[in-house]
């Protein structure tokens, strides 16, 4: 039965919630059709906005035919910087850490291709779409800086949000002259689109100063503010309403260009007006991953043991604004080498601005180190899971940390027994399948920080025993609406199907931000912590009631169970919640709580989810044609809410792995600049003929110190490994080293 026992601050006992593989609670509502995404909102009145993409990636726009596009049937307005609305704050300033400077009709430029150069808003979608097209812009077009050899490469001034561009720990020039062997690495990676199932939408609706913005988002109360900040307006003034996600993988929690400027038209025109991005023009304005090109040199000794780790890499971004692919961060925390040095540059592509994509920094710059170790592995004549083995860091090899918790050995053999690892020979080239087909396996090495960021929710028993929670938490498809309520319940001592979850407005508490795989430990904590105040206040009723059964037991304490208090050292003495608040005369008891984690624990431990990838290739040895036959995953990442849903992110994290390994790749024309694979027709993903047979382990882990909870994140630990490890078992097939990604069948040829 579900039970929360009532513990001094710090880590908790979950009840019997956590820890079962309870279906999604939206499930059903996705599958039916019942969910209604930002893109389903069609309120009275409402009109339809598409912009005029750009069809250069450098220039100007020297002229629109606006009559034209103003006079066809149904187009209501054609906004152009001419005579786009005012806005309060510059879309070109950074006012906010997640603030990208970005297009809003400010001026004439163009600075990418796809960037949206006009407005239509008309009656219809048809409308509006042809309104567009009867724009016909006219350029003066610049020379497209497209490529790592055509941009211009500078010192940036961090990596992803903030982050350090160099790093340096113990004496590399020492650490070179200590190996024995020395292996050097290149590794480039294409630049990735974010590629939601559900494209980028909104639909905006004023009331006079009062909007309601629908719109899939992964930070409502910090997306809702800055919004506000674009308009002049308070924060309160806006409902932002995000319900359902088809994707999100780090691009909708930014504000972007499209938004504001359909509010801007819903404002202007006092209407309704929803904006929805087609296909194509997801390849620009929303955010991408930006390219690397990078270098790994390890130094090993006589027993196969790191003496120098460097780790250089230049990362793609745009030519206004800057978000480097932190790559080389991915060689700080993993193996130990006494001298570890990663140094980062830029190069400035007239593209639009990356950004945060699953595993932003780690997915890149792990493809680089895995396919590094595995070359030195064979350097010193080892096997490459032996040789990862004998580097395996006891402390975290950054900052010299203890780690919170690590399970990675287990990892390591759990994933390899399960893959029949111990049977693999050494040499490449060696095995081959009953069709001919050679074989190659391969190892690499998960790793992802376990962060968390600050919550708010609050917890309402109600007098029949039952009881709502509330967090402005976000589900992009990750399961958090199952996951948060089983915490929310454990919290609560309630079975699941008892407590109402509301989540997914900016009206509830600040859920903070769905991303960097912490929303669970972040948003779970503050339900868990509003729970516990509501039992805490329901224990004190009882207690202190003479004419309760638990009178006096405050001293011994109570624990919640099953929708009833009872005395922790006598069973016995229990009473059911709702007769608590009858007695004293309460409908309803409203617990809060919030989510964070204490600074001085992060000073105190290092803390990461760890997991291995095996992946096993079969290649045509004719064609050279890759088939990826087999993954296996092993993953250490603490506590484990909802084993079906962390399985299911791990194993969508191992196939987008799979993707970048094979798939992946955003092709400029490097004399236009314009995308030539912009849609699903030639952005190559996986399919599930593609993934025949994907496995994730999940590895048990006790962590007291990561959080209350003691949870971890698992949404971006999956392809972390996986990409170094299908590259490694192409080698292991071939005898081919992968240079760049995806892997081309021309790479393979001789």
């Amino acid at each position: 039965m579900p039970d929360t026992i009532l513990m001094p601050a710090g880590h908790v006992r979950l009840g019997s919630n956590a820890g079962q593989p309870m279906t999604r609670r939206d499930g059903i509502a996705k599958v039916t059709g019942a969910a209604t995404y930002a893109a389903d909102n069609r309120p009275d009145r409402l009109l339809y906005a598409v912009y005029a993409s750009a069809g250069i990636a450098r220039g100007r726009v020297a002229k629109l035919d606006v009559d034209t596009a103003r006079a066809h049937p149904g187009v209501v307005e054609v906004y152009t910087p001419e005579n786009r609305p005012a806005l309060e704050q510059d879309p070109d300033e950074k006012f906010h850490m997640f603030a990208w400077r970005t297009e809003a009709l400010q001026n004439d430029s163009v600075r990418y291709a796809n960037q949206p150069v006009a407005l239509v808003v008309a009656e219809t979608l048809e409308a509006a779409t042809e309104g567009a097209r009867l724009l016909s812009p006219e350029y003066e077009e610049q020379p497209a800086r497209i490529g790592f050899d055509n941009g211009e490469i500078y010192e940036p001034g961090s990596t992803g949000i903030g982050g350090a561009v160099t790093f340096s720990k113990g004496d590399i020039e020492a650490g070179r002259k200590a190996a024995v062997r020395t292996t050097e690495t290149h590794i480039d990676t294409p630049l990735q689109y974010h590629n939601a199932m559900e494209p980028h939408a909104a639909v905006a609706e004023w009331d006079g100063d009062l909007l309601t913005l629908d719109c899939p988002n992964q930070a409502l109360v910090m997306a809702r503010d800055m919004f506000a900040k674009y308009f002049g307006i308070p924060g309160e003034n806006i409902t932002l309403r995000s319900p359902y996600l088809g994707g999100g993988f780090g691009s909708k929690a930014i504000p972007i260009g499209p938004y504001i400027l359909a509010i801007l038209a819903a404002r202007e025109l006092d209407r309704p007006v929803k904006i929805a991005l087609r296909r194509d023009q997801m390849f620009g304005p929303v955010g991408h991953r930006g390219g690397t090109r990078q270098v790994v040199k390890l130094g090993t000794n006589a027993d196969g043991q790191l003496t120098a780790l460097e780790h250089n890499a230049t990362s793609t971004t745009s030519s206004f604004d800057e978000f480097i692919e932190g790559a080389g961060n991915a060689s700080h925390n993993l193996y130990a080498s006494p001298a570890i040095s990663t140094a980062h540059k830029g190069v400035r592509m007239d593209t639009g601005t990356p950004g945060p994509m699953r595993a932003p920094g780690e997915a890149s710059g792990s493809a680089a180190l895995e396919c590094a170790m595995d070359e030195a592995a064979e350097a010193a004549g080892l096997d490459p899971l032996e040789f990862r083995l004998r580097n395996y860091s006891e402390t975290d090899p950054a900052s010299g940390k203890p780690f919170s918790s690590k399970a990675l050995r287990e990892c390591y053999a759990e994933g390899a027994k399960r893959f029949g690892w111990a049977t693999r020979p050494l040499e490449p080239g060696t095995m081959r399948d009953e069709n001919g087909h050679l074989v190659g396996w391969g190892v690499g090495t998960s790793l992802f920080p376990a962060p968390m960021f600050q919550a708010l929710a609050t917890a309402t028993l109600r007098a029949d025993g039952t009881a709502t929670v509330a967090t402005g938490g976000v589900d992009m498809g990750q399961g958090a609406w199952t996951a948060l309520a089983q915490i929310a319940a454990d919290g609560l001592g309630l079975p699941a199907e008892r407590v109402e979850f509301l989540a997914g407005t900016s009206l509830q508490p600040d859920g903070g931000v769905a991303g960097g795989s912490g929303h669970t430990a972040t948003a779970g904590g503050a339900l868990f912590a509003a729970g516990s105040d509501a039992i805490r206040q329901l224990a004190e009723l009882a207690t202190n009631d003479p004419d309760s059964p638990l009178f006096g037991a405050g001293n011994a304490g109570v624990e919640a169970r099953d929708g009833r208090l009872c005395a922790a050292d006598d069973d016995s003495r229990s009473e059911a919640y709702e007769d608590i608040l009858a007695r004293a005369g309460l409908t309803a008891l409203e617990g809060s709580g919030t989510g964070g984690r204490d600074p001085s624990i992060g000073e105190q431990w290092a803390m990461f989810s760890h997991g291995a990838v095996f992946a096993e290739v079969k290649v045509d040895p004719e064609l050279y044609q890759i088939r990826v036959t087999r993954l296996v995953g092993a993953f250490a990442a603490g506590r484990i809410i909802n084993p079906k849903l962390a399985q299911s992110q791990l194993t969508g994290g191992m196939i987008w792995g799979l993707s970048s390994a094979l798939h992946e790749e955003g092709i400029h024309d490097l004399r236009s600049g314009r995308l030539v694979n912009g849609d699903f027709a030639g952005y190559h993903i996986p399919v599930n003929a593609d993934a025949p047979s994907v496995e994730a382990l999940l590895i048990d882990e006790e962590d007291p110190y990561v959080n209350t909870l003691g949870v971890k994140g698992v949404g971006e630990l999956g392809i972390t490994g996986t990409v170094g490890a299908i590259a490694n078992a192409v080698w292991h097939a071939t005898g081919t080293r992968v240079r760049s990604f995806p892997i081309h069948i021309s790479a393979l040829l001789k």
